[in-house]
């Protein structure tokens, strides 16, 4: 049971929080994207939205988030300066952004076993699911730049060291939390 599942679980209006919840996880996503110093933390807020939301609602929250974007909303990092629309998701991080729906479902689905309640399976979990955000986006990088090019030093090797680190704040943040509802009573 994911965090969002325990506590909507007696709630009559599940329906219509989960919609809410979906248009704030999208909003928190742009503001993610917005904020860089020195990465942004969209990664950790996708990730983060599948631990908590689970596999569906958070890949539907991110899945809002990217529609948005193909309608033009500057809601990507470097939007609107590098362009918006399917023009900017046609460029460089079109896979990574493609990867965000598999990530979040991954990280969802694991939350849903289970793994994002202690730190080293939430670690493991973070690990796995930002693992996924990178299979897409290195294949879009080498398919549209070619594959002579150094992919792996453009699109993984500056990342790895800050996606770690925001799996390390994932195994802290979701365990914590789920400490705090047990000692809560479950809610």
């Amino acid at each position: 049971m994911t965090l969002f599942a325990t506590l909507t679980a007696s709630r009559p209006e599940k329906l219509a929080i989960a919609a809410l919840v979906a248009v704030a996880g999208s909003i928190l996503l742009t503001l993610s994207a917005k904020i860089a110093i020195p990465l942004t933390m969209t990664t950790f807020v996708v990730i983060g939205l599948g631990l908590a939301l689970g596999p569906r609602l958070g890949t539907a929250a991110v899945a809002l988030y990217l529609v948005q974007g193909a309608f033009g909303l500057p809601v990507f990092a470097g939007t609107p300066e590098k362009g918006i629309g399917f023009a900017y998701m046609m460029g460089p991080t079109g896979g990574y952004l493609l990867g965000y729906l598999f990530a979040a479902f991954a990280a969802g689905t694991l939350a849903e076993r289970g793994m994002d309640r202690s730190p080293l399976t939430a670690f493991l979990a973070a690990l796995a699911a930002s693992a996924l955000i990178y299979v897409p986006g290195l294949l879009w990088l080498g398919a549209l730049f070619g594959w002579d090019q150094p992919i792996l030093a453009w699109g993984l090797t500056p990342f790895i060291l800050g996606d770690a680190t925001k799996a390390a704040l994932a195994a802290i943040v979701f365990p914590a939390t789920w400490a705090m509802i047990a000692k809560k009573g479950g809610l």
